[in-house]
């Protein structure tokens, strides 16, 4: 059996990839305090009773404006919290979107990023998703 400590988070979030580059952002948390690096959209479950799909369209949809359609599951991938003793499980899915990026209030700064050419200033799993979706592609 797996032991998750406490203080560890489950987040959701969508993969979009277009012409070989990957939308990310960088946003703050309520305590205004900003992220420093880029992320893939998405965010931490609350709601437990939600199938994880819907999470991850609700949470973009809040922080980019974006309706997307679930494409599959693509990476799920555990990292140590940041700023405590817990984990965070990030669960990604492939996604296409369906409209314009229309940031929200917590979006600092966004753009689409080479998957060839990832920032530095990127959270751990982003190289890892990226991996995981170049093997996808190429296998199929």
């Amino acid at each position: 059996m797996t032991f998750i400590p406490e203080q560890s988070i489950v987040a959701v979030g969508p993969v979009i990839i277009e012409d070989g580059k990957i939308l990310l952002n960088r946003e703050k948390d309520a305590d205004g305090t900003e992220h420093k690096n880029f992320m893939i959209p998405g965010g931490k479950i609350e709601d437990y009773s939600l199938p994880l799909a819907e999470t991850c369209k609700r949470e973009v949809k809040e922080e980019m404006g974006l309706d997307i359609e679930i494409l599959q599951p693509l990476d799920t991938i555990m990292i140590p919290h940041p700023k405590t003793s817990g984990v965070v499980i990030l669960i990604h899915y492939l996604a296409k979107r369906l409209n314009d990026v229309l940031p929200g209030e917590q979006t600092i700064e966004w753009g689409w990023f080479d998957i060839d050419n990832i920032p530095e200033n990127v959270t751990p799993n982003v190289h890892a998703v990226v991996k995981t979706y170049k093997n996808t592609i190429n296998n199929k």
